[in-house]
């Protein structure tokens, strides 16, 4: 059976602030807590105008606290932007303050560009450590040793679960020799992700934490009463990536009636690169998309990332997708 959960990057829309993107995604949680779906994401960006949560770890813990079931989580922390023991002692302050409901997701990526990688005090070579320092974490999270002499208050004992990110072969393959989940960022980097699922099946080893793969793919949705208004609202985030590529990122714009006058031909190739997993329209349109995605990747779960413009677009999307019965969908068999 396949879950699904939701990756918001708390997009700051224009016209609004981060104070107000902020109240959104929590709003977002609460009602995603009541339509049932599994966790929360948000994820560790800097220097970016339109995206609110760079302090991920606060943010975290301000979805926390205005939720009560809902697992929240980082999808995720940057772990080569920082200290190894300041992320277990955060993150097992989290899971003190809500136990059982914390996760905690790490990338090796740098979230930003290269000057804002300087200003966070980050040594260009620390991606190398990666691996190192995901073993760290988990030391400094799992149980008390009788000769350990450094330890995370809170978060020794704590067991937060861990996840590695990724979108390429490399996470596939960490993530499937230390035996934690893996969740693939197919919702902007999806031609490696069957590769990469292969990859982190075939490599997997059973561990304290998971006793057999469990693989999550990142998937953009956009879910309307009809395709033409899914499409409509799916050009907020088409412009985004387009601004991306031109080197004007900005915050979120309203979507609007005819994209291909916006782009220029390459612009477009490369827009529709990104977001090639993408799935936008009416129920039923999205009900086939999951369907095909789940069968021809035996996703375990759906992290879903969808940003709309208009707040009330935004949960009545969610709001159709919960309702597609994704648990339903066939799933094929993965060793």
């Amino acid at each position: 059976m396949t879950s699904l959960s939701i990756l918001d990057l708390a997009p700051v829309p224009q016209g609004g602030t981060p104070r107000d993107a902020l109240l959104r995604s929590l709003d977002l949680a609460q009602h995603a807590e009541g339509w049932g779906y599994t966790r929360f994401w948000v994820a560790e960006h800097h220097n970016m105008i339109g995206i609110a949560s760079a302090a991920t770890s606060v943010v975290v813990g301000f979805l926390a606290g205005g939720t009560r079931t809902i697992r929240v989580g980082a999808g995720g922390i940057m772990l080569p932007n920082h200290s190894p023991l300041v992320i277990a002692e955060q993150f097992g302050t989290l899971d003190a303050l809500y136990p059982g409901r914390i996760d905690l997701g790490m990338g090796r990526a740098p979230g930003t560009d290269q000057m804002t990688m300087r200003a966070l005090r980050r040594n260009p070579t620390a991606a190398d450590t990666f691996p190192q320092d995901v073993l760290e974490v988990q030391a400094l999270l799992g149980p008390d040793r009788p000769d350990q002499r450094i330890r995370a208050v809170p978060g020794t004992g704590s067991q937060v679960p861990l996840w590695i990110l990724g979108s390429s072969l490399y996470g596939a393959q960490l993530a499937g020799m230390l035996g934690l989940p893996y969740a693939f960022a197919s919702h902007f980097a999806p031609e490696l992700l069957l590769p990469a699922l292969s990859t982190y099946r075939e490599r997997f080893e059973p561990s304290a934490q998971l006793q057999k793969p469990h693989a999550m793919v990142g998937v953009p949705v956009v879910a309307a009463e009809t395709d033409a208004e899914a499409k409509r609202l799916f050009t907020s985030t088409q412009q985004s990536f387009t601004h991306m590529f031109r080197g004007t990122r900005g915050l979120l714009p309203p979507p609007i009636d005819d994209i291909e006058t916006y782009w220029s031909p390459s612009e477009k190739v490369q827009v529709r690169g990104m977001l090639g997993r993408a799935i936008v329209g009416g129920p039923e349109t999205v009900r086939r998309g999951l369907r095909t995605l789940i069968a021809e990747t035996g996703a375990d779960e759906l992290m879903v990332a969808s940003a709309i413009f208009d707040h009330g677009a935004r949960l009545r999307s969610y709001e159709i997708l919960s309702g597609l019965d994704v648990a339903a969908m066939a799933q094929p068999a993965f060793c």
